[in-house]
């Protein structure tokens, strides 16, 4: 058996609470003769800790996690090592999620659904100093880009809306009148382009808006 050359392998960090598709990523790259997998976490906290002792040179994260979320993780990396190649691997492709996710620092953005086409390549890219976000994703941005983003007030509002209240007590919870719910409301539902509350939440889920 020939040997791997460490020093020209891409060392690669995968995070995600879910141990069946780090298993799944740890098979897929155990094929490639440039690739190493060199630590597995399952949280933002575990990925802060193992980036610090294994510097991989590209980390796969995963954005919704318990115990320290990937959003989190990869802002907190990218404080202490600039140059951290950071790929984001999620379920969704919503605008908003992204948007959030580049700012935070990540360079590479990967649907799970599209791992085994496209993961190689994009690692290779990332590692390369490109960045890779995929067409679907990048045409959700350029659709919302002008798009007045929801206050923090509306999302609290927004969320409310989402575990079942109704404008009066949305209105009790956040100590202002039901006419003040309203008006919000009319705003999000301009600001969304939705005209009602269960489309609110569904669209402002699909987009990475809001967590559900």
């Amino acid at each position: 058996m020939t040997a791997i050359d460490e020093t020209r392998t891409i060392s690669v960090l995968t995070v995600d609470d879910h141990p069946v598709l780090r298993d799944g990523l740890a098979a897929i790259l155990a094929t490639q003769s440039d690739m190493r997998l060199v630590g597995e976490a399952a949280n933002g906290v575990e990925a802060l800790e193992s980036f610090r002792r294994l510097r991989p040179d590209v980390t796969l994260m995963d954005l919704q996690m318990p115990h320290g979320g990937g959003q989190e993780a990869i802002t907190q990396i990218r404080a202490e090592f600039p140059t951290a190649r950071i790929i984001v691997l999620t379920t969704y492709a919503g605008d908003a999620q992204a948007v959030r996710a580049l700012k935070a620092g990540a360079v590479g953005y990967l649907l799970k659904s599209a791992v085994r086409r496209e993961l190689l390549d994009t690692i290779r890219a990332v590692h390369a100093g490109l960045r890779r976000i995929p067409p679907e994703v990048a045409h959700e941005i350029a659709v919302h880009i002008g798009d007045e983003a929801l206050s923090e007030r509306e999302l609290s509002v927004l969320r409310l809306v989402a575990a079942g209240n109704a404008n009066k007590q949305i209105a009790w919870q956040l100590a202002v009148t039901e006419d003040t719910i309203k008006a919000h409301m009319k705003s999000i539902f301009g600001k969304l382009q939705v005209g009602d509350r269960a489309h609110a939440v569904a669209v402002a889920a699909k987009r990475g808006i809001l967590e559900l």
